[in-house]
This record gives C-alpha cells, structure tokens and sequence, in this order.
C-alpha cells in the first residue's frame, strides 16, 4: 500500500518504520520543511523517508494520523484537498473528542480509529525506541470505515497484535479511563507511572475511577468499577517505569492533551449531569500550569 503517516513522533515513527519494513511505500507528512527524515529504530541502520510530498500523499490508500489530540484538525484539514475520497483516514491518539470536531469534513472518506498500547520513545529527531510491545485495536468510525477490516492483516503483518475491535467506542473508553487515571496525576507529580501504586495515591485514584464508572454506565458503557480499577493498576504495574506523555509535556512546558482526555470525560459527565470534582480538580490544576508558562513566555 501507499501509505503517509501524518505527525512523525514517537508511535508515527515507530508504525513508519515497521509498515516500510513490511514492504509498504511509506512517506512522512510533519511540521519541518525537510524533503526527507531519516529514522532508525533500536539502534538499527537509518532508513530514508520522503516528507511533505505532494504527489506522495495524493497517491495514498491509507493516511494514518498520529498527531496530538489538539493538533489534529490542525494537521488533518489542510491535506483533504490533495486526497482521493477511498483513501482512508486513520487516527490514532491519546483522548476523545478530536474526531468528532471534524467529522462533517472528512465524512467522504472511509474513517478508522485505533488505539494502541505499543510504547515508544523519541531520544532525539532521527531516533525511536521501541519501548514495550502491546496491542492495537481498530474499529470504524463512519459507514465506509466498516469495510478496512482488511486493515488488520496490513498492520498486523507490521507490527503486531493488531485486532478488529466492533465496539471500538468502548474501547477507547476504556482507553480514556486509563489516561484519566494516569496522565494528570503523573504530570502534576512528575513522577514514573510506577510511582502511583505508592499508598499517597490510592484515595485519589479510588475516586477518578469511582467517578469514570457512572460517566460510562451513563454512556451506555459496560463496566464496573473493579473491572476499571483492575485494568488501571495493570497498567500502571505493567507500565512503572514509563513516563507519561502528558508527564513529558508537563515536564517541557508543552500543550498538553487534558482537553481530550479529563475534559472529555467532564463534557461527558455534565451532559449527563453527573458531578465528578475530583477530575475537575485535576483539570484545573494542569489548565492552571499550562497558562503559568504562557505567562513566562
């Protein structure tokens, strides 16, 4: 396949190099103005791509974007000129909501979202590590998105495992809780993801997660709060020596993803006129950090 990964970061790296390793055609579409980006994996020899070209991205079968919440209209809009309405569109992010904001324009093309537990780390431009293997799920977001189940084996054959997921909502939602959880609490404290299973935390966390599970049994969502809890002390075990991405952004003053993750959660408890103040705490406290730097700036 013609394949262009919109947002060259860590994951968008990672899936860049796998799927050319696969045998795909694999181009970069990013923010720098260089006509190609080298990037080698684990200390491998570099492999070549070729960056915001036109022809390239025109051609595509598949366009997967792997760009922050927050950037994703930003990065997504400007290209749909260039695209055939087959080609397929794939987001695969942190949070909630970002899709959405754009559905009505993108709603030609067949649209596929994904979430993924595959970690990786960028220790400078040119560089990924491959940081723990996991699992990705697709599921699809509009009509047309229903028939790229043949996505699976494309990605699977990649970088694998990848699975099929028709309650792809559910998914994410599990996706989110787990972010909830984790990110704020990881970037207010700067600490490892690890560091959360420490006593000092678990009052807090009981009630992020008692808060998440009447959000989403409000959804429609079925889940239980020992279900929650467990998936989220999983990952915090199986993922301890991580940091964070919304750690790292925190740590380098970036814009973070809140928004898309505790916020969507909070929009979502409100229309049901649900009260969770301990993730609205949390929110206000990253907003708060986040409008301190611009203030230095």
């Amino acid at each position: 396949m013609n394949i262009t990964i919109v947002g060259p970061g860590a994951i968008g790296s990672l899936w860049a190099i796998k799927l050319l390793q696969a045998g795909h055609n694999v181009s970069l579409w990013s923010r720098t103005t260089y006509n190609s980006i080298d990037l080698s994996l684990d200390g491998q020899a570099s492999l070549s791509f070729s960056n915001n070209n036109i022809e390239k991205l025109s051609a595509s079968d598949l366009v997967i974007v792997t760009v922050k919440a927050w950037q994703v209209e930003e990065a997504t809009t400007p290209l749909l000129q260039y695209l055939d309405p087959d080609t397929i569109l794939m987001f695969m992010h942190n949070g909630m909501g970002a899709v959405d904001e754009i559905a009505t324009q993108i709603d030609a093309h067949p649209i596929v979202l994904a979430t993924t537990t595959q970690a990786a780390f960028k220790p400078d431009r040119n560089s990924v590590s491959h940081t723990g293997a996991g699992q990705t799920q697709l599921g699809a977001f509009n009509q047309a998105g229903k028939k790229c189940t043949f996505l699976v084996d494309v990605l699977n054959h990649a970088l694998p495992n990848v699975s099929w997921n028709p309650e792809i909502h559910t998914a994410l939602w599990t996706k989110l809780a787990i972010n909830c959880a984790i990110n704020p609490l990881t970037g207010l404290e700067q600490i490892k993801n690890g560091e959360l299973s420490e006593p000092r935390f678990g009052n807090t966390l009981t009630a992020i997660i008692e808060e998440l599970t009447q959000v989403m049994q409000a959804e429609g969502i079925s889940c239980s709060f020992d279900e929650l809890e467990t998936n989220v002390n999983k990952v915090i075990q199986a993922t301890a020596k991580n940091n964070s991405s919304m750690k790292q952004d925190m740590f380098y003053q970036r814009r973070t993803e809140i928004d898309f993750i505790t916020g969507f959660l909070i929009e979502t408890a409100h229309k049901h006129q649900i009260d969770v103040p301990v993730n609205q705490t949390l929110l206000t406290q990253v907003k708060e950090q986040e409008s301190s730097w611009k203030k230095q700036d």
